[in-house]
């Protein structure tokens, strides 16, 4: 049974015709030519005719298939069909739902020259000089020809039919001054005519965008011509072809399964959009994006839903699947710290396409000539970064930051950390209009507030590289008399304590800072926090953190577990020295988290004892007990005599979990 009779006439009605194949709702589409029928799709559900039809043919193809609605979705200039619809559906008690283009007037735009026809345009016309696109098609061509040497300076562009290019060559259009083409023209495409023809004038009927009149204002706009627009002669009033999807959706109960594209947008710039990107974003009915994304890209008449979070835009979609083609835009390239991962869980299920975009590290390192091959690339951006470390440690880091203060807060902790000799390159707002780079030490930038839109690259020269392995040398470290866990018993202690790049981390008993230093910088996305209750161990503490730059330590003086309660939980800890309170401590931070994965060192075998007594008593498994007995050469005149350190015992623990 037929739901929906379509006049298809233009792009709007292919559209709606295709929108009902796709949802398989049956329908019976009316179009002109049988040029206009190989357009449409060649479909089970839909039922496709060419055939030009008066009033009573309507009346008798309405009574024949009984529609539940008829759309007319007829050129704008086609008044005399209009109008036979509308009593067609009149006099058969058909609903009538007239389908109207955006009307794309943009009249800041003071150069236009405006007319009510091609007559009027062609009368102004000929008080000024300059050669002139015609675009309003070989029905309007005689009229052209009223123009003093229009032989010269029109050119007139119609399809490209034989009969119409007799036709208009008879006129007096030949040669180059007739241009036979089958649009759609892109704005490139008019762009090109405007400047090889040098036309100071274009005439265009204001035809809504999907008639190319946005690509041929934009064109015009681009190339320094002068916009002749002809208005429409009627002055209808109707919907558009997305509230037609709407309303098809509620009627009928369509589901959304059209096409998503997450789309990488590049810096925001249209300039800086790849061809696919382009030809998503055209295409689209629906953009999503933050504002600044959406307002750089959006095209005239296009819908759009300002937002970023990933649930919040999965449930828009599935509440209106009246949106066929979808475009999610994202900054940058979608795979480089996008939001395109969770949007891809959250959209699991949908026909979802991927168009990767140009990156913020590719089109920055470009712009300050630099390679990026060789660099970390990092964010900080909404995400923890230890960046002072990573500059201390590489030669050249790329990170993209997110606060107006990144770039000051940065060159501050730098000078704080004695690297003042780093060089610094900041962008932002990049490819905007109002772009800025600049270069310096870390002393030029520390009152400067930027936009948070920023990225930075610094260059370390005096870089000092980390080994790939656990285990810095001891003489490293500033020790003065305070003890300090051995290289190799640190090795171990390390590797029992299993730890990923954003860990939080406790050091309790931190000492001189060995086992502290060496975690924050193999978690430099995650926090360490070195408790000490002594004041000179306190003190090395802050001087072994500033020596090796670990920004994300954190020294908290004080004896556990009160020096612990409003920490953070943790994931991993390392207990060197617990002052007797060994089980208060274990309690504490299996309260913080079940799961922490534990690590003690003992010497003492009483603590050796008190270890494996809480163990048993307190929820923990995964247990495991190493005692590393380490001995160190020692020169005695001629001779090397190997002189053994204390055994240490390395008792190693995961919590078990709540409910296990």
């Amino acid at each position: 049974m037929c739901k929906v009779i379509v006049f298809a006439g233009t792009t709007e009605g292919r559209e709606i015709a295709e929108f009902l194949n796709r949802h398989n709702l049956p329908g019976y589409v009316c179009v002109a030519t049988e040029y206009g029928e190989k357009l449409l799709p060649e479909s089970g559900v839909l039922e496709i005719s060419h055939q030009r039809l008066d009033v009573e043919e309507m009346k008798a193809l309405f009574q024949q298939k009984k529609p539940d609605m008829v759309l007319d979705a007829t050129h704008p200039y086609a008044a005399q069909v209009t109008e036979n619809i509308k009593k067609a559906c009149e006099e058969t008690g058909r609903e009538y739902i007239r389908i109207l283009r955006e009307n794309q007037k943009t009249e800041e735009d003071s150069d236009w020259i405006f007319a009510d026809s091609v007559e009027e345009a062609v009368e102004l016309l000929s008080h000024r000089e300059g050669n002139i696109l015609a675009t309003t098609g070989s029905k309007e061509a005689t009229k052209y020809t009223r123009l003093p040497d229009y032989q010269e300076r029109v050119f007139l562009r119609v399809l490209s039919l034989p009969k119409v290019a007799l036709q208009c060559g008879e006129l007096g259009f030949q040669g180059k001054n007739l241009i036979c083409m089958q649009g759609p023209f892109s704005r490139e495409l008019n762009a090109a005519m405007i400047r090889q023809l040098d036309c100071k004038y274009l005439v265009t009927k204001m035809s809504g965008d999907a008639g190319g009149f946005q690509d041929k204002i934009d064109a015009a706009r681009e190339c320094g011509c002068i916009p002749v627009v002809i208005g429409r002669p009627l002055k209808e009033e109707g919907i558009s072809v997305g509230q037609c999807r709407q309303i098809l959706c509620r009627r009928y109960g369509l589901k959304a399964q059209g096409e998503i594209a997450l789309v990488g947008i590049g810096m925001g710039s249209r300039e800086g959009l790849t061809v696919e990107a382009q030809e998503a974003i055209r295409g689209a009915q629906l953009l999503i994006g933050a504002r600044r994304m959406t307002d750089s890209c959006k095209n005239p008449g296009q819908d759009c839903f300002i937002e970023y979070d990933s649930q919040k835009i999965a449930a828009y979609i599935e509440e209106h699947p009246e949106y066929d083609r979808i475009a999610v835009l994202l900054s940058g390239d979608v795979g480089f710290y996008s939001g395109a991962r969770k949007l891809l869980e959250a959209l699991k299920g949908k026909n979802v396409r991927i168009i990767c975009g140009i990156s913020s590290v590719v089109y920055f390192m470009s712009r300050i000539g630099k390679s990026w091959d060789d660099a970390l690339i990092t964010s900080a951006h909404g995400r923890a970064a230890n960046l002072v470390s990573l500059i201390r440690h590489n030669r050249k880091v790329f990170a993209i930051l997110g606060t107006r203060d990144g770039i000051s807060d940065l060159a501050r902790k730098l000078l704080e950390y004695d690297m003042k000799n780093v060089t610094l390159y900041t962008g932002e707002c990049l490819s905007y209009p109002e772009e800025k780079i600049q270069k310096g030490k870390p002393e030029d930038f520390t009152n400067y507030e930027g936009d948070p839109l920023s990225v930075v690259c610094a260059e370390n020269e005096e870089c000092q590289e980390l080994l790939s392995v656990h285990g810095i040398s001891d003489g490293e470290f500033i020790r003065n008399k305070v003890p300090m866990t051995k290289e190799e018993v640190r090795t171990v202690s390390l590797a029992k304590l299993r730890l990923r790049p954003d860990s939080v981390c406790y050091d309790v008993g931190a000492g001189t800072g060995s086992v502290s230093v060496e975690m924050a910088l193999r978690t430099p996305c995650g926090k360490v926090f070195a408790i000490e209750k002594k004041e000179p161990a306190v003190e090395l503490l802050k001087k072994n953190k500033k020596k090796f730059a670990a920004d994300n330590l954190r020294v908290i003086q004080g004896t556990a577990p009160e020096a612990l309660e409003d920490l953070p939980a943790p994931d991993q800890a390392f207990i060197g020295g617990s002052s007797g309170n060994l089980k208060e401590i274990l309690e504490l931070l299996l309260e913080k988290n079940p799961q922490v994965r534990i690590v003690i060192n003992c010497i003492a075998l009483e603590t050796v004892a008190e270890s494996l007594r809480c163990i048993k008593e307190l929820p923990v498994t995964d247990t495991e007990i190493v005692q590393l007995s380490v001995s160190k050469s020692r020169e005695i005149g001629s001779y090397h005599m190997m002189m053994g350190e204390n055994p240490i015992y390395i008792i190693s623990c995961t919590g078990r979990g709540r409910g296990n």
